[in-house]
Parts: structure tokens; C-alpha cells; sequence
């Protein structure tokens, strides 16, 4: 029987000595959760970090450094809960994780490209990315929950294909329908931009260093996963068995 639960209230109850915990909430969060279980929580746990990890850890915002931390103190800590408990864990750290309409990067490029038309780049935005789909990684959380090669490991689940950032913006502009015009324009005009736009609650999630992390390469590896249960992830923006 798999149970749905909110962390923030009824959690311990619904699993205490369930077999198995998927925990999509928030990395920082899951120890607080083991730890308050004790020997009466699951003996498996999957979780989901980032990559974020790597690519946020020389931030020049203070809220994104903070969050790497968050992630390498929840690492570290399941890790040694896993040892206290006798919990079997593994991490998984996606790279720009896309579907649904509820994420928070190709959702909102999507959304400009809409109701503006065009899209606002800084010289070509040729950093690479590899954009992994939200239903890929919810089979390989499936994939593992027994699959002893994946017990106490952290593995960069990235999508199969490696694209520009531009390239990425033209092809949610084609199966938006439209041609996505891209317009080139200076740092720091683009930071003006964007710190506008944080100000409407829809886009409060935007930040300036977005805009600098547009050149820089942002490519992981997913190998591991690969030969350790098989991760198949699809191409950007196709649906799978097309």
C-alpha cells in the first residue's frame, strides 16, 4: 500500500513501520524525520537533493549558500542516521527537473514566452544544460527501493540529452507552438529585469545570479545510475516511447 503524508503534520504517524519512505519534500528536512522516528521508522529511505549542491556552492547570494549547506549537512546527517538506525538510504540529486506545470524553471520560461512573445538571453546563453523530466526520476526512486547496488549511495540523475540554454529556450518555444524570439541584452539590464520581477509573487523565486548562470556549464555525469539500476531518461521535452 503506498500512503500519502505531509510532513509537516501527520507523517510519523502514517509510516511509523511502514517499509519504505519516498521523501520529496526538501533534503534539510529528512533527518528531522529519521531522527524523530528513531528505530520506528522505515528501514529504506529515498530522498532528493540537487545539483544545486555544486553549482550554487560560490554563490554571490548568501540565500543560496545557505542552501548548499542545507544539502550537505542533510547528506552527511542520513548518512549517519542510516548508521544508528540500520537504515538502507539513497540520494538522488536531479538537474533542472521539468513537467507537470510545477516547476520552476522550463514552467516559468514557458510562461514568458507566452505572454511576452520573446525571451531576454546574455551573450547567446551557450551554457549547457541537461533538463531531466519529473516522471524519469519518479522510476528510478521505484527502481531502487530493493536494488541492493543502489543502498547508501548519492547519485546526479541528469537528463539524456546535453543542450545550450538558448537551444533549451528555442524547443519550449516550439512545443509551445511559436517561434521563440531571443533577444541579446546586456548583464546587468537583465539583472534589472529580473529583480523586477522577483517583486510579483508569481516570480518571487527569481534572482539575479540566475541571469550570470546562463554562459556557465552545468553538466552531471549520470553513469553510475546508469549501470548501477538502469536510468533511461528521455530526451528534453519528448514524451517517452515517441
Amino acid at each position: 500500500f503506498w500512503h500519502h503524508a505531509d510532513i509537516a503534520s501527520d507523517l510519523p504517524e502514517v509510516i511509523r513501520g511502514a517499509d519504505v519512505l519516498i521523501h520529496l519534500a526538501p533534503l534539510a528536512s529528512l533527518p528531522l524525520i529519521m531522527r524523530r522516528l528513531g528505530d520506528e521508522g522505515p528501514k529504506r529511505v529515498i530522498g532528493f537533493g540537487s545539483t544545486s549542491l555544486f553549482t550554487k556552492a560560490n554563490s554571490a547570494l548568501e540565500s543560496e549558500r545557505n542552501l548548499v549547506k542545507g544539502l550537505e549537512d542533510a547528506e552527511s546527517q542520513i548518512a549517519i542516521l542510516g548508521r544508528q538506525y540500520g537504515i538502507r538510504w539513497t540520494i538522488f540529486r536531479p538537474t533542472l527537473v521539468y513537467h507537470l506545470g510545477r516547476d520552476k524553471n522550463v514552467t516559468t520560461i514557458a510562461a514568458f514566452l507566452k505572454r511576452f512573445g520573446f525571451f531576454p538571453l546574455v551573450n547567446g546563453a551557450v551554457g549547457k544544460r541537461q533538463p531531466v523530466h519529473a516522471e524519469d526520476l519518479a522510476m528510478a526512486a521505484s527502481k531502487v527501493i530493493d536494488h541492493r547496488e543502489a543502498f547508501d549511495k548519492a547519485y546526479n540523475l541528469s537528463g539524456s540529452e546535453t543542450l545550450p540554454y538558448r537551444e533549451m529556450v528555442e524547443r519550449i518555444g516550439h512545443c509551445l507552438g511559436q517561434r521563440a524570439l531571443m533577444v541579446d541584452i546586456p548583464l546587468p539590464l537583465l539583472q534589472v529585469i529580473i529583480l523586477l520581477a522577483s517583486m510579483i509573487p508569481k516570480y518571487q523565486h527569481l534572482n539575479t545570479e540566475m541571469a550570470t548562470r546562463v554562459n556557465l556549464d552545468m553538466c552531471f555525469e549520470n553513469e553510475e545510475a546508469r549501470k548501477d539500476f538502469d536510468f533511461n531518461p528521455r530526451p528534453f521535452m519528448t514524451p517517452r516511447g515517441s
